[in-house]
């Protein structure tokens, strides 16, 4: 554990919280409207309860094995060290990918909140990527306790949108209530479960706990029962407004909050974007540097990614994301690379380190319930896994570096051993 941090359960709960609660309330509940109508609230629930599984696995796993490992360590336990540097790569991997995807998306969404010209996106998405790699960087007590207020004020906003949400909502906007049928139930769950993954995150970061075996799982608990209530009450005033179809989907969220806040939505919801992509952001970043921090000092990746400051930061992780992060958000703003075509690698990368994380949790469980909730999350990853088409095959890339990094270790330590026994001798 760092002496620099040693956070406690409301730090657990806004980590968590950030990681989950990301750009996806903007879009999503409208999303799932347009596939399954007035029954996309049953997709909501259904969703939730198959994602407490994965809640709890993880961080059932994360308070028996603290460190910045995270998932890795589980999976190194379960099946051996090259399996934990793969799922290790695998989750590192999707971060230089993902985070500049999210500010982008956020940029974009702020920019039309607060009508700004088109060329301000960029400046924008670089300024909210650097702000959140400045913040990991002073050390995670600072990093928690920033998240505890940002979590809390898009909390706020969204139950501000709610709750003036359902003073419009009318019965007639349930009828048909699904319209689409089974099919377009299925569809619905299908993008809504992306909205409820992020859990894994916070595993990376369980070493900075004081306590996290007394910590980690009510904490997971109590962030998967307030996720639950506002995405779900998101998707409640979304369909109960009508506020969706039509070419109004993309901005329902703005539409809601609207009944609420009057003019001052579009402003709110730029605010609401931007919040909700740094507070997951300041999760994943903190996670994944300290998870290349683990595999630095394990031996399965560059030593250089093992440095820390003064503050206990893990810098050479961060700068391992932060670099190539700047070249693909340069990429992704020049139309180098399409949006579409990089969101299903870290996409890819975090269902599949899902996939082998809960595998590891079958084979760790200590008890039948904790078997039973893994089993349940190992399904739902499997049963996902193949809807990302060709992305599937993007972790495949990881097992490059991880075989490479596991080989020179293994390498190492049989070089280690051949000395010691001829000192011996």
């Amino acid at each position: 554990m760092s002496s620099h941090s040693a956070l406690g359960r409301l730090h657990a709960v806004a980590l968590y919280l950030g990681a989950v609660l990301g750009s996806g309330v903007l879009i999503v509940p409208a999303l799932a409207a347009d596939l399954a109508g007035p029954a996309s609230l049953v997709a909501w629930v259904g969703m939730a309860m198959v994602a407490l599984p994965m809640a709890l696995t993880m961080s059932t796993l994360a308070a028996r094995f603290p460190g910045g490992g995270g998932v890795s360590t589980f999976v190194e336990r379960a099946f051996g060290q090259s399996a934990g540097a793969l799922v290790g790569w695998l989750f590192f991997l999707a971060i230089p990918f993902g985070a500049p995807i999210s500010t982008y998306v956020a940029a974009t969404y702020a920019a039309a909140a607060f009508a700004l010209p088109a060329f301000a996106v960029g400046p924008l998405s670089l300024a909210m990527l650097l702000g959140v790699l400045t913040v990991v960087y002073r050390g995670m007590r600072t990093a928690a306790w920033l998240q505890v207020g940002v979590v809390g004020a898009i909390a706020t906003l969204l139950v501000v949108a709610v709750g003036g949400g359902v003073w419009h909502v009318r019965a007639e906007h349930f009828a048909p209530f699904a319209p689409h049928g089974i099919a377009g139930v299925g569809r619905a769950a299908a993008i809504i479960f992306w909205s409820f993954i992020g859990w894994e995150a916070v595993t990376h970061l369980s070493g900075e706990f004081r306590d996290p075996r007394r910590d980690l799982v009510p904490a997971v608990t109590i962030a998967a029962a307030i996720v639950t209530v506002l995405y779900v009450g998101t998707g409640f005033v979304t369909v109960g407004t009508g506020s969706y179809g039509g070419g109004r989907s993309a901005a329902s969220l703005v539409l809601v909050m609207r009944g609420s806040l009057g003019v001052a939505a579009g402003w709110a919801t730029g605010v609401l974007a931007i919040s909700c992509v740094c507070a997951m952001l300041v999760t994943y970043l903190s996670g994944a540097a300290s998870l290349a921090r683990s595999l630095a000092e394990r031996g399965m990746a560059p030593a250089f990614m093992g440095i820390g400051n003064g503050a206990g930061a893990p810098a050479g992780g961060l700068l391992a994301i932060g670099a190539p992060s700047m070249g693909v958000l340069v990429a992704l703003l020049s139309g180098t690379i399409s949006l579409q075509v990089l969101i299903l690698l870290p996409s890819a990368s975090f269902i599949a380190t899902y996939l082998l994380g809960t595998a590891a949790g079958v084979k760790l469980a200590r008890t039948g319930g904790e078997a039973g909730l893994a089993w349940i999350a190992f399904t739902t990853s499997a049963i996902i896994y193949p809807f990302l088409g060709w992305g599937a095959l993007y972790p495949l890339a990881a097992a490059v570096p991880a075989w490479l990094w596991a080989r020179r270790h293994r390498g190492a330590a049989a070089g280690t051993v051949v000395e010691s026994h001829s000192t011996s001798t």
